[in-house]
């Protein structure tokens, strides 16, 4: 593998602030059992609104969804670029619920942009969503039972 990954947690979609703060939460216990460093974006709702405006009454799976994506592969893309680091990925895809192509496509667009490689990985495979539950359990993770946004609520 070879790999020592940064994980940045950027999510201003997620609503309300006491459901980021238990994500958040969730992601420092998970770096810290995985000895992984935690880049903690800032929670800028205004930046989802603003990717989001117009869309507010799409089903999930629609428009403003991609436009969260875009937002959030964005800001990861351009946090990769000023800290040197070459690749990106999104853990946003171990989700059953999350299309994995589309997810790559934007990535590989944005990757472009930025000189940068997208590391299209389906976490999915080889039983990546019970691996993700079973160290959930162990770590007694916060698991959320909806995407984030007060749209899909």
């Amino acid at each position: 593998m070879g790999y020592c990954p940064v994980v940045y947690f950027y999510n201003p979609n997620i609503y309300p602030e006491s459901e980021y703060q238990k994500r958040l939460e969730a992601e420092r216990i998970l770096c810290e059992a995985l000895n992984c460093e935690l880049i903690e974006g800032d929670y800028l709702p205004e930046e989802f609104y603003n990717a989001a405006k117009g869309l507010e009454n799409e089903p999930e799976k629609g428009r403003r969804c991609d436009k969260c994506f875009e937002l959030r592969l964005l800001k990861t893309a351009q946090m990769a670029k000023k800290l040197g680091i070459s690749e990106f990925t999104t853990s946003i895809v171990i989700s059953p619920h999350k299309n994995f192509q589309k997810l790559t496509d934007i990535g590989q667009k944005i990757a472009e942009e930025y000189n940068l490689t997208y590391k299209a990985i389906d976490f999915k495979k080889k039983d990546g969503f019970l691996k993700t539950n079973k160290i959930s359990r162990e770590l007694n993770l916060y698991r959320q039972n909806y995407c984030g946004c007060e749209y899909s609520q």
